[in-house]
């Protein structure tokens, strides 16, 4: 008896791990579970103070908290060495295009003429960039890793994080209705 006890181990292993995986493959499909989605527990606060100077070379300024009230905000965490930063590139400038928004940039542990020379191949859709060289902006803000992009409603608090690159699924299911829903809001 105690042989077939031992021979069910291998078995009822398999089922949990089976039991595991179908448990959240029916989370991923029916409750919008995903488990690459990274949580800001910063969502709902104020942004942190923000003082960075601006990118030299450019005819841009650079980032004090104030500059982020008043108007609904987009900040972009990026580096010119980050390949995702240059595959959302193109959705970037495609969202700049949009007035009713500020397309803000945090320029990430990164040497200043790259960013200048990746900037000016491929662009600018900042309307101000600040450089962290250190990183310590980016700690406050909660990023794990560059790209992550930011929504701020017009109070100045964060209504939305987008971690990863942006692309048209994220614009269209991510970042577009948290835009929308703050400039409905009037927050």
């Amino acid at each position: 008896m105690r042989r077939y006890l031992l021979a069910a181990v291998p078995l009822l292993v398999f089922a949990a791990i089976v039991g595991a995986a179908g448990r959240m493959l029916y989370r991923e499909a029916v409750e919008g579970y995903s488990p690459s989605a990274l949580p800001s527990a910063l969502i709902g606060q104020t942004h942190p103070a923000i003082d960075l100077p601006p990118l030299a070379g450019l005819q841009s300024p650079g980032l004090q908290g104030s500059g982020l009230s008043g108007q609904v905000a987009i900040v972009n965490v990026f580096a010119s060495w980050c390949i995702p930063c240059r595959q959302e590139h193109a959705a970037l400038m495609r969202l700049s295009k949009d007035r009713r928004i500020k397309l803000i940039g945090i320029n990430y542990k990164d040497n200043s003429s790259n960013a200048l020379a990746f900037l000016r191949d491929n662009g600018n859709p900042y309307a101000a960039i600040g450089v962290d060289p250190t990183g310590r902006e980016a700690i406050d803000w909660g990023v794990y890793g560059v790209p992550e992009t930011f929504v701020i409603g017009r109070d100045g608090r964060i209504l939305f994080k987008q971690v990863g690159p942006l692309d048209d699924k994220a614009l269209s299911a991510g970042i577009g209705p948290a835009i929308d829903k703050a400039l409905a809001a009037g927050s």
